[in-house]
C-alpha cells in the first residue's frame, strides 16, 4: 500500500475512534438528579422545588368545652339538696369564659341598688354633670349600708321603672323589668342579666365611663360589716352587693349576691340569685356554696 494512502487511512481511523469515544461519553452521562431519580432512591429536588413542597404543620384542634354543661354538672347536686331555687352566672374577666346555670327570673331585692346607681350615673353622663352632694350621700348609703330610703330617693331621680328599663337597654340587660311604683326591690332579673350588669361595671367596654365605673366599684368595696357575705366566699379582693327579702305571702326568703372576686390571680364576676329559702341564714349558706362551686368548676375546666 502506498505510504500516502496508508497515512490517510490511519487518520480516518483516529477520527472515527475519537467520535465514537465522545459519543460513548455522552451516552454514559449520569441522569439528571432532578428529573430522573434512580429506582429505589428518594427523589431529589432543586431548592425551588423544595420550597414548593414544604407543608405547613397543621394546628392542633382546640377542644371546645361546654362551660354551661360543666357548671350544671357541678351546681346541680348543690341545687338538688334544697327546696329553694337558685341560678348562678360566672365570667372570667380576662379570658371572657362565661357560664350560666338557670334562666329563671327572680326578685332582685337590694342588688337592684347597683342598677339604680348605674342608671343615675348614665343620666349624669348624658348631661355632662357630676353627681350632687345629696346624690352622692344617697348613693353611698344605698350601696354601703343598703339603706332603703336612699334607694327610693334615687329611684325617683332616675324616673322609676321606666328610667331603670331605659338604662338597662343601653347596658345590654334584656330580661330585667323594673318593679311597679316604689317597689324597686321586686324588679325581676336573671343571673345572665346580672352578669351583664357586672360586666358593665367592672369591664372596659361599657356605656358607663371610667369615672362612673370606678365610683360604683369603690362603693361596692366598702360594704358594711355583716353585709359582706355572699360571692365573697368564692375568693379574695371582693367588691359586691347583696340582697335579702322576706316574702310576706310565703314566709320564705329571696337571697341574692352579685360582685367581683379574685381567685388565684384571676378576676371573676359572679351573680347568684335564689328564692324560696326557708331562712335568711339558709339562703346565705346556699348562695355561698353555689358561688364557690361555680367558680371552682368553670375555672378548672380550662
Amino acid at each position: 500500500m502506498p505510504r500516502q494512502r496508508a497515512s490517510l487511512l490511519t487518520a480516518v481511523i483516529l477520527v472515527t475512534c475519537t467520535v465514537a469515544a465522545n459519543t460513548n461519553l455522552v451516552e454514559r452521562k449520569p441522569p439528571d438528579p432532578v428529573s430522573e431519580p434512580s429506582a429505589g432512591s428518594a427523589p431529589q429536588y432543586s431548592a425551588l422545588e423544595r420550597e414548593r413542597v414544604i407543608v405547613e404543620p397543621e394546628e392542633p384542634e382546640t377542644e371546645v368545652v361546654d362551660l354551661d354543661a360543666v357548671l350544671a354538672k357541678a351546681v346541680g347536686p348543690v341545687a338538688a339538696d334544697t327546696d329553694a331555687s337558685v341560678s348562678v352566672g360566672v365570667l372570667d374577666l380576662e379570658s371572657g369564659d362565661a357560664a350560666v346555670y338557670g334562666d329563671q327570673a327572680y326578685d332582685t331585692a337590694s342588688i337592684v341598688k347597683v342598677d339604680i346607681l348605674a342608671a343615675l350615673l348614665l343620666r349624669a353622663q348624658d348631661t355632662g354633670r357630676v353627681l350632687t352632694a345629696q346624690e352622692k350621700a344617697y348613693a353611698r348609703n344605698m350601696i354601703v349600708n343598703s339603706d332603703n330610703a336612699s334607694a327610693t330617693a334615687l329611684w325617683h331621680a332616675i324616673g322609676g321603672s321606666d328610667g331603670l328599663d331605659a338604662a338597662n337597654e343601653r347596658l345590654g340587660l334584656v330580661s330585667t323589668e323594673g318593679g311597679n311604683g316604689e317597689r324597686w326591690g321586686l324588679t325581676q332579673t336573671t343571673a345572665q342579666d346580672q352578669l351583664t350588669l357586672l360586666e358593665a361595671v367592672f369591664g372596659e367596654e361599657s356605656e358607663l365611663d371610667k369615672q362612673s365605673r370606678t365610683y360604683i366599684q369603690g362603693l361596692m368595696k366598702q360594704i358594711a360589716a355583716g353585709q359582706d357575705w355572699g360571692v365573697s366566699a368564692a375568693g379574695d379582693g371582693w367588691a359586691l352587693k347583696n340582697g335579702w327579702l322576706p316574702r310576706s305571702a310565703t314566709g320564705l326568703w329571696d337571697i341574692n349576691s352579685i360582685g367581683r372576686v379574685t381567685v388565684d390571680g384571676r378576676v371573676w364576676l359572679v351573680a347568684v340569685l335564689s328564692d324560696g329559702d326557708t331562712t335568711k341564714e339558709a339562703g346565705i349558706t346556699l348562695v355561698e356554696d353555689v358561688a364557690r362551686t361555680a367558680v371552682r368548676a368553670v375555672g378548672g375546666a380550662r
